[in-house]
């Protein structure tokens, strides 16, 4: 029994120590030859539509992945584009309006102040000699200070963050060499997917390939199918905030939709980001009617969104909301903001390993061996 043991706690440490060694290999192998990873990701993306173009319209498979990479690139880099610029043009604006906003808001709580809570305040402690003229202007005074200097390091904040995506877009030129080896490498493995896709599947042991292709499949299903039904989402709520926003006269109500929608796909988040402090602010500054409506205009989306939500997610990852925001997290530690990307990545991965029975496969072989 001690023997069995003892084998079982090796074999243990040998898994752990061939996990690590196999994400070390590969972050490290990610690092030198991320251009060909990106490009065969893109590839695989297009390859529905280069084999449409050989079977329907008999493009040579050259050709063909010319195409697809032509219109694939004009698609992709037109989205990338209205949104950079899109996001770009509203934290701009935010940034010029948010001084007054937050002025305005504290000028509202200050009037509050004067004149209901001082006066219940002497009224009820009787102590109104206490709170001289000049003392209860230096207190309205600081309230305005403070309104004011959170107005302006919000607008400063505000205009970092423009700043600083605009030097992005501005600092493209930097990856063009990157992006001219991800563009030929998409276009040769578009060119040669089907030889390179044989090649790999006789040269693959057949547990290894029937893994592979278990993941491929799961792949498809959950993460695929969780964008997709994302994507449905987003594109509801926005289709609903642009009605309300287009129903109240508000000015800007399309980007404001598209900025919702995008935020919808934050996990716990979503459309309350926006719409529940721009309705707490209508509040304070004293537009109870336009605060009220935007409260009614969540309402109706989270309504909405919670009726066609379990429908439509049916199909996708079903991932715990906790667990993402794990991933999230720890990404963000791990790698930086483009950890925000890797982090649920990396989970949807593990759970598809799961899914899959590779966990079961490492637990038999830690209490088995080879035996079994």
């Amino acid at each position: 029994m001690k023997k069995e043991t003892s084998w079982m706690i090796a074999r243990f440490f040998m898994v752990t120590a061939a996990i690590v060694i196999i994400v070390w290999a590969i972050v490290t192998l990610f690092k030198l030859t991320y251009p060909f990873w990106i490009a065969a990701l893109f590839a695989w993306m297009l390859k529905p539509l280069s084999r449409l173009l050989q079977r329907q319209f008999k493009f040579p498979p050259g050709l063909a992945a010319l195409t697809s990479l032509l219109i694939g690139l004009s698609i992709f880099g037109g989205i990338i584009t209205g949104l950079t610029f899109l996001i770009i043009d509203g934290i701009q604006r935010f940034a010029d309006r948010a001084p007054t906003w937050m002025e305005d808001a504290f000028h509202n709580i200050q009037q509050f102040i004067n004149q209901t809570i001082l006066p219940a305040w002497r009224e009820v402690s009787g102590a109104a000699e206490d709170f001289s003229k000049r003392e209860g202007f230096s207190f309205n005074d600081g309230i305005s200070e403070i309104g004011t200097q959170i107005g302006t390091a919000l607008g400063q904040f505000a205009q970092k963050i423009a700043d600083g995506l605009t030097q992005i877009v501005l600092s493209v030129p930097t990856f063009l060499v990157a992006f001219l080896f991800i563009l030929l490498a998409i276009y040769f493995l578009g060119k040669d997917w089907e030889r390179i896709i044989n090649a790999l599947r006789k040269s693959t042991p057949l547990v290894l390939y029937k893994k592979t292709h278990a993941f491929h499949q799961a792949m498809w299903i959950r993460v695929f199918g969780y964008l997709k039904a994302q994507f449905i989402l987003m594109t509801v709520t926005g289709i609903i905030v642009f009605i309300g926003l287009s129903l109240l006269r508000i000015d800007g109500a399309v980007t404001l939709a598209i900025v919702v929608g995008i935020a919808e796909f934050l996990p716990y988040l979503g459309t309350g980001t926006i719409l529940l402090p721009w309705s707490l602010y209508l509040l304070v500054t004293g537009s109870i009617g336009l605060s009220i409506s935007l409260a009614v205009l969540y309402g109706v989306t989270m309504i909405v969104r919670q009726t066609i939500e379990p429908k439509v997610l049916s199909s996708s990852m079903n991932l715990n909301p906790i667990a993402v925001l794990v991933s999230l997290f720890a990404g963000l530690q791990l790698f930086g903001a483009v950890g925000l990307l890797f982090g649920p990545v990396l989970l949807v991965i593990i759970v598809i390993l799961v899914d899959i029975g590779v966990a079961e496969d490492i637990k038999r072989f830690i209490r088995d061996g080879f035996s079994s």
